[in-house]
């Protein structure tokens, strides 16, 4: 399970360091790809393998726009020895990284947001809305 809140830098190659707390989980290659919010979601290789399981459950129909959005721009990473692996120009610039990264841990993936914007993320959470969303999972 992926768990806390990290801060990185992207450098001048478009490498960007992957936590070793991250990369023990993770394993020797794992899915880079969009994700909501306008950040980047990193899954390992069976955590993908479940989440692409579920989009193909979904009636071909319903599930073309999900499709383009998630596989259009994935990436496969596979760190080199120093940790770092190469963030697509396409990615980043979803993401709007350019240099500070956060990544944080989202349980079965993590999330890796540019600082500015998971800054503006933390203003906009609030414990009312969070307890209201735990409440309704019984929490």
């Amino acid at each position: 399970m992926f768990l806390g809140e990290y801060e990185h830098t992207l450098d001048a190659k478009g490498r960007l360091f992957i936590p070793a707390k991250f990369r023990d989980e993770l394993g020797d290659s794992f899915i880079m790809t969009r994700g909501i919010d306008n950040c980047l979601v990193i899954y390992s290789a069976a955590e993908w393998q479940k989440y692409t399981d579920k989009i193909n459950e979904i009636p071909a129909s319903q599930a073309r726009r999900i499709r383009r959005f998630v596989y259009a721009n994935a990436q496969d990473c596979e760190p080199d020895t120093h940790g770092r692996v190469v963030v697509s120009q396409s990615l980043r610039e979803y993401a709007s990284i350019e240099k500070d990264v956060v990544f944080t841990g989202a349980g079965s993936y993590i999330e890796v947001w540019s600082a500015d914007a998971w800054a503006k993320e933390r203003e906009n959470e609030t414990s009312d809305e969070i307890a209201a969303l735990m409440e309704t999972l019984g929490c």
